[in-house]
Protein backbone atom coordinates (compact mmCIF):
# COMPACT_ATOMS: atom_id res chain seq x y z
CA UNK A 1 0.00 0.00 0.00
CA UNK A 2 1.70 3.57 -1.23
CA UNK A 3 1.53 6.16 1.14
CA UNK A 4 -0.44 9.44 0.34
CA UNK A 5 -0.14 12.69 1.67
CA UNK A 6 -3.44 13.22 1.55
CA UNK A 7 -4.60 10.44 3.25
CA UNK A 8 -7.99 10.60 4.74
CA UNK A 9 -6.68 9.25 8.10
CA UNK A 10 -4.46 12.25 8.20
CA UNK A 11 -7.71 14.26 7.90
CA UNK A 12 -9.29 12.74 10.68
CA UNK A 13 -6.14 13.08 12.88
CA UNK A 14 -5.78 16.42 12.54
CA UNK A 15 -9.33 17.42 12.48
CA UNK A 16 -9.75 15.79 15.67
CA UNK A 17 -6.58 18.02 17.07
CA UNK A 18 -8.01 21.34 15.41
CA UNK A 19 -11.48 20.15 16.83
CA UNK A 20 -10.07 20.51 20.59
CA UNK A 21 -8.54 23.37 20.11
CA UNK A 22 -11.57 24.65 19.15
CA UNK A 23 -13.41 22.91 21.91
CA UNK A 24 -11.18 25.34 24.17
CA UNK A 25 -11.56 28.93 22.21
CA UNK A 26 -15.29 28.00 23.49
CA UNK A 27 -15.16 26.91 26.50
CA UNK A 28 -13.00 30.07 27.47
CA UNK A 29 -14.70 32.16 25.38
CA UNK A 30 -18.23 31.23 27.42
CA UNK A 31 -16.89 31.17 30.66
CA UNK A 32 -15.59 34.98 29.91
CA UNK A 33 -19.25 36.29 28.84
CA UNK A 34 -20.48 34.75 31.97
CA UNK A 35 -17.85 36.54 34.11
CA UNK A 36 -18.45 39.41 32.51
CA UNK A 37 -22.15 39.15 33.10
CA UNK A 38 -21.33 38.30 36.78
CA UNK A 39 -18.93 41.34 37.14
CA UNK A 40 -21.31 43.66 35.59
CA UNK A 41 -19.98 44.43 32.27
CA UNK A 42 -22.25 46.29 29.53
CA UNK A 43 -23.74 43.22 27.10
CA UNK A 44 -23.83 46.01 24.30
CA UNK A 45 -20.29 46.53 24.34
CA UNK A 46 -19.15 42.65 24.99
CA UNK A 47 -21.26 42.21 22.15
CA UNK A 48 -19.57 44.83 20.10
CA UNK A 49 -15.91 43.40 21.55
CA UNK A 50 -16.85 39.96 20.01
CA UNK A 51 -18.11 41.15 16.60
CA UNK A 52 -14.65 43.59 16.25
CA UNK A 53 -12.37 40.64 17.37
CA UNK A 54 -14.37 38.51 15.09
CA UNK A 55 -13.75 40.57 12.28
CA UNK A 56 -9.75 41.28 13.02
CA UNK A 57 -9.04 37.50 13.26
CA UNK A 58 -10.07 37.59 9.13
CA UNK A 59 -6.85 39.03 8.13
CA UNK A 60 -4.18 36.62 10.49
CA UNK A 61 -6.55 33.66 9.13
CA UNK A 62 -5.71 35.05 5.66
CA UNK A 63 -1.96 34.95 5.94
CA UNK A 64 -2.60 31.03 7.63
CA UNK A 65 -4.48 30.40 4.57
CA UNK A 66 -1.72 31.06 2.55
CA UNK A 67 0.90 29.21 4.66
CA UNK A 68 -1.45 26.59 4.35
CA UNK A 69 -1.49 26.34 0.63
CA UNK A 70 2.53 27.42 0.49
CA UNK A 71 3.17 24.09 2.39
CA UNK A 72 0.53 21.76 0.22
CA UNK A 73 2.73 21.11 -2.50
CA UNK A 74 4.95 19.15 -0.20
CA UNK A 75 3.57 17.94 2.54
CA UNK A 76 -0.36 17.79 2.02
CA UNK A 77 -3.01 19.44 3.38
CA UNK A 78 -3.45 17.64 6.74
CA UNK A 79 0.17 18.13 8.13
CA UNK A 80 0.08 22.32 7.52
CA UNK A 81 -3.67 22.61 8.47
CA UNK A 82 -2.59 20.91 11.92
CA UNK A 83 1.04 23.03 12.26
CA UNK A 84 -0.58 26.21 11.57
CA UNK A 85 -4.15 25.62 13.67
CA UNK A 86 -2.44 25.33 16.92
CA UNK A 87 1.17 26.57 17.07
CA UNK A 88 3.56 27.39 14.56
CA UNK A 89 3.72 30.33 11.84
CA UNK A 90 5.16 30.42 7.80
CA UNK A 91 8.28 31.62 8.76
CA UNK A 92 9.27 28.76 11.30
CA UNK A 93 7.35 25.75 9.90
CA UNK A 94 9.01 26.54 6.22
CA UNK A 95 12.37 26.59 7.44
CA UNK A 96 12.03 23.63 9.45
CA UNK A 97 10.26 21.85 6.83
CA UNK A 98 12.88 23.07 4.22
CA UNK A 99 15.99 21.68 6.61
CA UNK A 100 14.41 18.25 7.15
CA UNK A 101 13.96 17.57 3.01
CA UNK A 102 17.40 19.31 2.35
CA UNK A 103 19.34 16.71 5.04
CA UNK A 104 17.17 13.49 2.92
CA UNK A 105 18.87 15.04 -0.41
CA UNK A 106 15.28 16.64 -1.28
CA UNK A 107 14.55 20.22 -2.54
CA UNK A 108 11.78 21.94 -0.75
CA UNK A 109 9.22 23.15 -3.58
CA UNK A 110 9.84 20.03 -5.60
CA UNK A 111 8.74 17.26 -3.66
CA UNK A 112 5.68 15.19 -5.16
CA UNK A 113 6.07 11.92 -3.40
CA UNK A 114 7.12 11.66 -0.08
CA UNK A 115 7.34 7.96 1.52
CA UNK A 116 5.69 7.27 4.91
CA UNK A 117 9.51 7.36 6.60
CA UNK A 118 10.50 10.75 4.91
CA UNK A 119 6.78 12.33 5.44
CA UNK A 120 7.38 11.20 9.66
CA UNK A 121 10.73 12.19 9.95
CA UNK A 122 9.38 15.76 8.72
CA UNK A 123 6.59 16.26 10.63
CA UNK A 124 9.03 15.24 13.53
CA UNK A 125 11.10 18.18 13.12
CA UNK A 126 8.56 20.51 12.54
CA UNK A 127 6.63 19.56 15.88
CA UNK A 128 9.67 18.63 18.46
CA UNK A 129 11.79 21.67 17.82
CA UNK A 130 8.84 24.05 18.33
CA UNK A 131 7.53 21.92 21.16
CA UNK A 132 11.15 23.61 23.06
CA UNK A 133 9.29 26.76 23.93
CA UNK A 134 6.42 24.80 25.49
CA UNK A 135 8.41 22.82 27.95
CA UNK A 136 11.13 25.75 28.49
CA UNK A 137 8.78 28.25 29.52
CA UNK A 138 7.49 27.05 32.56
CA UNK A 139 10.55 26.24 33.63
CA UNK A 140 12.68 29.38 32.64
CA UNK A 141 10.28 31.86 31.93
CA UNK A 142 9.54 33.30 35.82
CA UNK A 143 13.26 33.73 36.09
CA UNK A 144 13.55 35.56 32.60
CA UNK A 145 11.10 38.17 32.91
CA UNK A 146 12.21 38.63 36.51
CA UNK A 147 15.51 39.63 35.02
CA UNK A 148 14.01 41.96 32.42
CA UNK A 149 12.14 43.83 35.22
CA UNK A 150 15.01 43.95 37.32
CA UNK A 151 17.00 45.53 34.44
CA UNK A 152 14.19 47.98 33.53
CA UNK A 153 14.19 48.96 37.24
CA UNK A 154 17.74 50.02 36.60
CA UNK A 155 17.94 51.26 33.88
CA UNK A 156 15.14 51.38 31.71
CA UNK A 157 17.04 52.82 28.16
CA UNK A 158 19.68 49.58 28.63
CA UNK A 159 16.46 47.27 29.02
CA UNK A 160 14.53 48.63 26.26
CA UNK A 161 18.06 48.00 23.72
CA UNK A 162 18.73 44.39 25.17
CA UNK A 163 14.73 43.45 23.87
CA UNK A 164 15.14 45.00 20.85
CA UNK A 165 18.40 43.41 20.17
CA UNK A 166 17.05 40.49 20.93
CA UNK A 167 14.29 40.62 18.58
CA UNK A 168 16.45 41.91 15.72
CA UNK A 169 18.70 39.06 16.33
CA UNK A 170 15.56 36.71 15.75
CA UNK A 171 14.54 37.86 12.56
CA UNK A 172 18.13 38.07 11.30
CA UNK A 173 18.21 34.96 11.67
CA UNK A 174 15.11 34.56 8.84
CA UNK A 175 16.60 37.29 6.98
CA UNK A 176 20.00 35.73 6.59
CA UNK A 177 17.88 32.49 5.13
CA UNK A 178 16.46 34.38 2.23
CA UNK A 179 20.06 35.73 0.96
CA UNK A 180 21.78 32.06 1.60
CA UNK A 181 21.74 31.30 -2.15
CA UNK A 182 22.67 34.84 -3.34
CA UNK A 183 26.49 33.14 -3.90
CA UNK A 184 25.35 31.27 -6.55
CA UNK A 185 24.88 34.61 -8.86
CA UNK A 186 29.00 34.56 -8.84
CA UNK A 187 28.81 31.23 -10.91
CA UNK A 188 25.77 31.74 -12.85
CA UNK A 189 22.96 30.26 -10.91
CA UNK A 190 20.48 33.59 -11.07
CA UNK A 191 17.65 31.66 -9.04
CA UNK A 192 18.95 33.14 -5.48
CA UNK A 193 17.88 36.17 -6.11
CA UNK A 194 14.18 34.99 -6.56
CA UNK A 195 13.70 35.13 -2.85
CA UNK A 196 15.05 37.83 -2.13
CA UNK A 197 13.37 40.08 -4.89
CA UNK A 198 10.22 38.64 -3.20
CA UNK A 199 11.57 39.71 -0.11
CA UNK A 200 12.37 43.59 -1.12
CA UNK A 201 9.09 43.47 -2.95
CA UNK A 202 7.08 42.56 0.47
CA UNK A 203 9.23 44.78 2.28
CA UNK A 204 8.01 47.61 0.37
CA UNK A 205 4.46 47.26 0.55
CA UNK A 206 4.95 46.18 4.45
CA UNK A 207 6.14 50.01 4.34
CA UNK A 208 3.55 51.37 1.63
CA UNK A 209 0.83 49.87 4.90
CA UNK A 210 2.61 51.86 7.17
CA UNK A 211 2.50 55.07 5.30
CA UNK A 212 -1.14 54.51 4.37
CA UNK A 213 -1.68 53.76 8.26
CA UNK A 214 0.12 56.55 9.57
CA UNK A 215 -1.37 58.96 7.44
CA UNK A 216 -5.05 58.17 7.44
CA UNK A 217 -4.59 57.15 11.27
CA UNK A 218 -6.59 53.99 10.18
CA UNK A 219 -5.29 51.29 12.82
CA UNK A 220 -7.35 48.91 10.89
CA UNK A 221 -4.77 48.77 8.11
CA UNK A 222 -1.63 47.65 10.49
CA UNK A 223 -4.16 44.12 10.75
CA UNK A 224 -4.22 43.56 7.06
CA UNK A 225 -0.62 44.67 6.34
CA UNK A 226 0.79 40.96 6.65
CA UNK A 227 -1.40 39.32 4.25
CA UNK A 228 -1.26 42.06 1.97
CA UNK A 229 2.25 41.50 1.45
CA UNK A 230 2.05 37.96 2.00
CA UNK A 231 -0.08 37.93 -1.25
CA UNK A 232 1.64 40.74 -3.25
CA UNK A 233 5.37 39.40 -2.45
CA UNK A 234 4.30 35.89 -3.48
CA UNK A 235 2.50 36.91 -6.88
CA UNK A 236 5.64 38.65 -7.37
CA UNK A 237 8.01 35.44 -7.20
CA UNK A 238 5.84 34.21 -10.59
CA UNK A 239 7.64 37.13 -12.64
CA UNK A 240 10.91 36.82 -10.95
CA UNK A 241 10.87 33.29 -11.30
CA UNK A 242 10.37 33.38 -15.14
CA UNK A 243 12.80 36.75 -15.35
CA UNK A 244 15.77 34.74 -13.06
CA UNK A 245 15.26 31.26 -14.12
Amino acid sequence: MSFNINDPILFVLAGIIVAIVLAQSVYFLIKAIKHGKKIGMDMGKLKKIGVTAAIFTIAPAVAIVISVITLSKDLGLPLPWLRLSVVGSLSYETVAATNAESAMGLAFGTVSNLTAQQYVTIASVMTLSIMVGIWLLPLIGKKLLNGVINLEKRDKKWADIFQNAMFIGMISAFVGYVFCDVAGVASGDTSGLIPVCVFFVAAVVMALCGMLMKKTGKRWISDYALPISLIIGMASAIPFTAWLK
